[in-house]
This record gives C-alpha cells, sequence and structure tokens, in this order.
C-alpha cells in the first residue's frame, strides 16, 4: 500500500507541474481533465499526508513510552490512543477517495420511462413516475428538460423522454433503471380490485458530439407528420422525424417540436446517449458476463421495485429496502431509497465486492 500512496504522490506532483505550464491552457479539454484530476489528487494527498504524520507520531510516541514511568507514561499513553485513531480515520477517509470513479460521474441523464405490462394502467403509472422524478429533480435543483412525449389515451404516457441536467445527477439516478411495478385499483377497475402493472425506466449517460463518432453516412432519416393519441394527425407538415443508425440499428423518433430542425436535434441527442450506452456496455461485457441490461423485457418477475399504494409502501428489491412513505417518495421525497441503494454500493466498493 505505501507504494501505491508513493505512485499517488509523484502523480499529483506531475499534475501540478503540468497546470503551471501556460500551454496547457491553451487545450481546453486537457486543462479540464488536468484541473479536475489536481482536485481529486489535492484530497488524496491531502489524506496520505495526515496518516503519515500520524503514524510517526504513534512511533515516536510509544518510543517515548517505553522509557517513561509515572504520570509522564500515562501520558503519553493517551497520546499513542490519539495518533492511532487520527491514522485510522484518515485511512478510512483515503480508501473511500481511492475508490474507482464511475466514468459516467458528473454527466448529465437522458431518461426514457415507458408504460410495460398492464395496458392504459400501465401508461397511468408511467405518468406517475415522470412526476416523481420531476419534483425530485425540482429538490435536487436540478434543471429539467422533456425530450418527447407520446400520451396515451387516458392522459398516460407510452413513452416520455427527458433530461436530467445538474451536479451528481448520474451518481443519483443510475440506480432508477429496470422496471417498476404498481400494485394498486385501476382507475378503470369497477370492482375495486387491486391490480399489478409496470412501466420500464432507462436512464442514459447523456453523450456530447465528440464522444460519439456519428457518420452523416450510417444515417437514414425519415420525416413524417406528427401524431397525437390514437394516431390523429396533429399537424399538417412533416415535422416528426425518425432515425436510424444502419450500422447499430437503433432508432430515435421525436415529434414534440414544430420545427423538423428541432426534432433531428433532439433525436440525435438520445441516439448519441443510446450508442454511447451501448458501447459501454460492451465493453463492460467483455469484462464480465455477468453485468445485464436494465430494463430486461419489462415484464413484472424483473422488478426491481414495487410501489404499493394500499400500504402506501415502496420496496426496492436489489437491497431488500422497505419504507412506508409511497405519498413523499411520489412526491418527490426520494432520499430514502436513492441514498440506501448509493451507501450498499459504496460499501460493495470498500469490501472489493462486485
Amino acid at each position: 500500500m505505501s507504494e501505491l500512496h508513493d505512485e499517488l504522490l509523484r502523480e499529483f506532483h506531475n499534475v501540478e507541474q503540468q497546470l503551471a505550464d501556460p500551454e496547457l491552457v491553451k487545450d481546453r479539454t486537457n486543462y479540464a481533465e488536468t484541473t479536475r484530476r489536481y482536485k481529486e489528487l489535492s484530497d488524496i494527498v491531502a489524506c496520505i499526508n495526515e496518516m503519515r504524520s500520524a503514524d510517526e507520531d504513534v512511533l515516536v510516541a510509544r518510543e517515548m513510552h517505553a522509557e517513561s514511568s509515572g504520570d509522564e507514561r500515562a501520558m503519553l499513553a493517551e497520546e499513542i490512543t490519539e495518533a492511532e485513531k487520527a491514522s485510522a480515520d484518515a485511512s478510512e477517509r483515503l480508501d473511500e477517495l481511492l475508490i474507482p470513479k464511475d466514468p459516467n460521474d458528473g454527466r448529465n441523464v437522458i431518461v426514457e420511462i415507458r408504460g410495460a405490462e398492464g395496458g392504459e394502467e400501465a401508461n397511468l403509472f408511467a405518468r406517475d413516475l415522470f412526476e416523481m422524478y420531476r419534483s425530485y429533480s425540482t429538490v435536487q435543483k436540478w434543471k429539467f428538460d422533456t425530450l418527447e412525449a407520446n400520451e396515451s389515451d387516458m392522459g398516460g404516457f407510452s413513452t416520455i423522454i427527458f433530461v436530467l441536467r445538474g451536479a451528481s445527477v448520474w451518481s443519483h439516478m443510475k440506480f432508477e433503471g429496470g422496471v417498476h411495478r404498481v400494485q394498486r385499483v385501476p382507475v378503470t377497475e369497477s370492482q375495486g380490485r387491486v391490480h399489478t402493472s409496470s412501466a420500464t425506466v432507462s436512464v442514459l449517460p447523456e453523450a456530447k458530439e465528440v464522444e460519439v463518432n456519428i457518420d452523416d453516412n450510417d444515417l437514414q432519416v425519415d420525416v413524417f407528420r406528427a401524431s397525437g393519441p390514437g394516431g390523429q394527425s396533429v399537424n399538417t407538415t412533416d415535422s416528426a422525424v425518425r432515425i436510424t443508425h444502419k450500422p447499430t440499428g437503433v432508432v430515435v423518433s421525436m415529434q414534440d417540436e414544430k420545427s423538423q430542425l428541432q426534432n433531428k436535434a433532439k433525436a440525435m441527442q438520445v441516439l448519441r446517449a443510446r450508442i454511447l450506452q451501448a458501447e459501454q456496455q460492451r465493453a463492460a461485457d467483455e469484462a464480465s458476463d455477468m453485468r445485464k441490461g436494465q430494463i430486461g423485457g419489462g415484464g413484472r418477475s424483473e422488478k426491481i421495485r414495487t410501489y404499493n399504494y394500499k400500504e402506501n409502501r415502496v420496496t426496492d428489491h436489489r437491497i431488500g429496502l422497505t419504507v412506508y412513505k409511497l405519498d413523499k417518495v411520489l412526491a418527490g421525497a426520494m432520499a430514502d431509497v436513492i441514498d440506501p441503494l448509493m451507501q450498499h454500493e459504496r460499501a460493495e466498493q470498500l469490501s472489493g465486492d462486485d
């Protein structure tokens, strides 16, 4: 471990020298990355120095303790205890700082919600999830922008796509990808029976244009007239856009904007995110066959979370968490379900589990 610490100290001094080079500022991308790494290493180096200083204090106090007696010996014993605790605290903070960073930390996210099993009730639940995330974004002070909304006949969403922008968006929202199951009496149920339906949530890291190289020759762009619930035409011009990325088969359609150019820009934004995710997934699968896709087939058996209205209960099946605050969670107070997932991930990383 000492060799790793020495290596980190050397890297810190090298990065420090790079930042002193006036030529670095001319390369904005490299400068931003170097500055980010300098801040990261600054915290790590501070912990290493604090731990080493405390370890040195322990050695000195032990040597003096061995040659002392009476009150002085008792005082030095206290100093040893305090120095050992300071070293242990710094070591614990260092372990957390050395946890490998998620490559998508710092990215904004594109969220797609789709009604899955349960017909119109699934679409209505998709709207409830959308409203929950929109409220949560207000609590977190994130920026919220709807890209595409396909309303169903009863006011739900068969599909809703939106962007969240702000600090730590990915680190909080990445746990939301999967099948969400709802248990409640649907508005269409005349006998008062509880039904089980589901909606899928996909969380994609937003990709920058420079990160995903898309050749225009690989795109098939089709235009058509936008339609509303039930398929009725909502305008008289071909403003809706469907883009197919031929090498991967990824298809994105956008029709919310009246301008064909605006719809195409939004479609490209989602297309880049889906291709980036596919590339990251492929790279991860090469290293581990255990990683699975987020939403599977949308079946109830693949659920990650259940929302039970009768019991005011939310259960996250991944970590066995149950809270009886469904009303508050749906209103945007999601810390009680998201924070435990973040803590669980951190604990697994510290223990070295996959």
